[in-house]
């Protein structure tokens, strides 16, 4: 039996069935893991908007959440996240006003001392519209801060009333039912964010 005449035949079977199979319809395909799958970030928080309204992590359930921690002084960093949610976020609604109904972002204060409800309406007021901002007690704040592990720390006083405030800011990307999905990679632009919104809402 000539081998060498065997086998071309039998590659060429082989080829053929996964060019098939690569061509097959990609909704057979299970969905990717979320990376924050499983992740204990996330919980319960009492806390207040803009309009002095009492505001808990349970009214928004059935919508995916935008949580970005942050300060209304801060003189660069929040601002240039917030920005970039908030632009990321007009992309995807631009291409996906459904879905994009279905997201809130959310703003939530690590410096509760300055930034009363007032002070975070006006901070948010520069930027799109469709986040709430949330403020609160001391207490209450380092509630929710501590659910999504996010930490901050005052710094000292610059001037009269004036400080910084040392915090992480990671922008979470929340499901429906309140669970972790993933990290948005604000540094990346409105760009990415949009890509990643799209990418895990459904």
């Amino acid at each position: 039996m000539n081998r060498r005449a065997m086998t071309k035949p039998l590659a060429c079977a082989i080829a053929a069935s996964l060019l098939l199979a690569a061509c097959g319809n990609p909704a057979d395909a299970p969905p990717p893991e979320a990376p924050l799958a499983g992740a204990a970030i996330g919980g319960p928080f009492t806390l207040t908007d803009t309009a002095g309204k009492s505001v808990s992590w349970s009214d928004f359930a059935g919508k995916y959440r935008v949580v970005y921690f942050g300060y209304a002084y801060c003189p660069d960093v929040c601002p240039m996240d917030v920005q970039r949610i908030m632009k990321g976020y007009e992309l995807f609604k631009a291409n996906e006003p459904e879905m994009a109904a279905q997201v809130q972002p959310i703003f939530i204060t690590i410096d509760p001392e300055r930034d009363t409800k007032e002070v975070v309406a006006e901070f948010l007021a520069n930027f799109p519209p469709g986040m709430i901002g949330l403020t609160g007690t001391p207490e209450q704040v380092a509630a929710a801060a501590k659910a999504f592990a996010v930490w901050y720390k005052k710094g000292e006083a610059t001037t009269e009333g004036g400080y910084l405030v040392d915090h992480t800011n990671i922008t979470y990307l929340m499901g429906r039912d309140g669970e972790p999905i993933a990290i948005l990679p604000t540094e990346e632009g409105p760009e990415t964010i949009a890509g990643e919104l799209a990418r895990w809402t459904h």
